[in-house]
């Protein structure tokens, strides 16, 4: 309990009064006051100041010197953390601009203007002038609801881009949270299935994998199948050759002139995703190295081949669609897992320093946790095998 009164320090004359724990409040003769905290640091003592009176209460001023005691004793700089605290947190529309200048480093010309342009007609007009840090799943909600049914593929890709700059933001330290994920669409009703529904609600995909999974194998649909288990581009799985595929690691290596963002990314492999390799083997003619799903005269098969599988399937959706599928049900279904991991399991940019706080090692882990357990909602835990033996 500390030492100091509401109405004492109002009243507290010139000096230094002592709260305790190392918190002073420090009056000059001219009647300004301040908070000092004194705590030691790597074996030395160090005097920090916390802010004026008139900018914390009491209250807020013990709580900050208990945070920043705690942070000391930790080994860290509580300086440091103070004065991340001081820094000016941006409204969503400074934040947009700052996390495409520093992401689209490494994104094609083409998405880098698509990213910042949807946010500009979609999401600033509602969200632009709110600071980053007072962003709730009901501020984005209501951001996407004129937009929700009228245009649905374009409200996922708002919908994604927000969170890109909210995660962004989170890294920055302009908010304590990564972007809310499946309270976003809790008031908002279902989209309608139909021709300009591009994306397969994921409620539908295990009955479709399963149909194409079951049928005889053709290039086709086994490319298609691997694109579903990994949420991969279609244009990386048709330029997918068996040199990039390590199936005693489990890993996808992709390198970089395969990939939209020309940076080199690995895809861990889960057991139905290994199962349709397996299943493509037999369709491999050359000893040497070669592509897993070659079309006419050694060249990828066409995307087309993949599109022509959902049309004689009878379904409205796209190939493509299959990445926002996936990031739905990642979204709404694995709640406790990053939404940066979903982010960089789709192979889109991440700030280093997310990876950093989750270390990379675990969050590669955490990207084969939720890929194994995709793979699982595609076929069933009890049907990995099944897959493995069917065609």
């Amino acid at each position: 309990m500390g030492k100091l009164t509401v109405v004492g320090a109002r009243s507290a004359k010139a000096g230094r009064h002592a709260d305790g724990a190392g918190l002073y409040l420090l009056v000059k003769e001219s009647g300004a006051k301040s908070w000092l905290l004194r705590v030691q640091v790597g074996g030395q003592r160090r005097d920090i100041g916390l802010g004026g009176y008139s900018d914390l209460s009491l209250l807020e001023a013990r709580e900050a010197a208990a945070r920043l005691r705690k942070i000391a004793r930790g080994g860290g700089d509580p300086v440091l953390e103070r004065d991340r605290d001081r820094r000016p947190v941006p409204a969503f529309r400074k934040a947009s601009e700052e996390c495409h200048a520093e992401l689209s480093k490494g994104w094609t010309d083409k998405h880098a203007a698509a990213f910042l342009a949807t946010l500009k007609e979609h999401a600033w007009p509602a969200i632009g002038n709110i600071r980053v840090d007072h962003i709730e799943a009901s501020t984005i909600r209501d951001a996407l609801a004129p937009i929700w049914i009228d245009k649905p593929v374009i409200a996922r890709k708002v919908r994604q881009r927000i969170s890109t700059v909210l995660n962004f933001s989170k890294s920055k330290g302009w908010r304590a949270t990564e972007a809310p994920t499946t309270s976003v669409t809790v008031g908002l009703s279902r989209q309608p299935k139909g021709k300009s529904f591009a994306a397969m609600p994921y409620v539908d995909v295990p009955t479709f994998f399963g149909e194409t999974a079951g049928k005889v194998d053709t290039i086709g649909r086994l490319a298609l199948l691997l694109t579903m288990a990994t949420a991969a581009r279609s244009g990386e799985v048709r330029s997918a050759r068996w040199s990039h595929i390590d199936l005693e690691k489990k890993v996808w290596r992709r390198p970089a002139e395969l990939m939209k963002s020309r940076e080199a990314h690995d895809v861990t492999l889960s057991p139905v995703a290994i199962a349709v390799l397996e299943r493509a083997a037999a369709f491999r003619t050359q000893t040497e190295d070669c592509l897993v799903f070659p079309g006419a005269r050694g060249n990828p098969v066409s995307d087309m081949t993949l599109t022509k599988v959902m049309r004689d399937a009878k379904q409205p959706f796209t190939v493509h669609g299959f990445r926002s599928t996936f990031r739905d049900w990642a979204a709404e279904k694995m709640p406790t897992i990053p939404d940066a991991v979903a982010e960089a399991a789709l192979a889109h940019a991440v700030p280093d320093a997310t990876i950093a706080a989750y270390k990379r090692a675990k969050f590669m882990e955490m990207r084969r946790t939720l890929l194994d357990r995709w793979g699982e909602y595609l076929v069933g835990q009890s049907n990995v095998v099944k897959l493995a033996e069917a065609g």
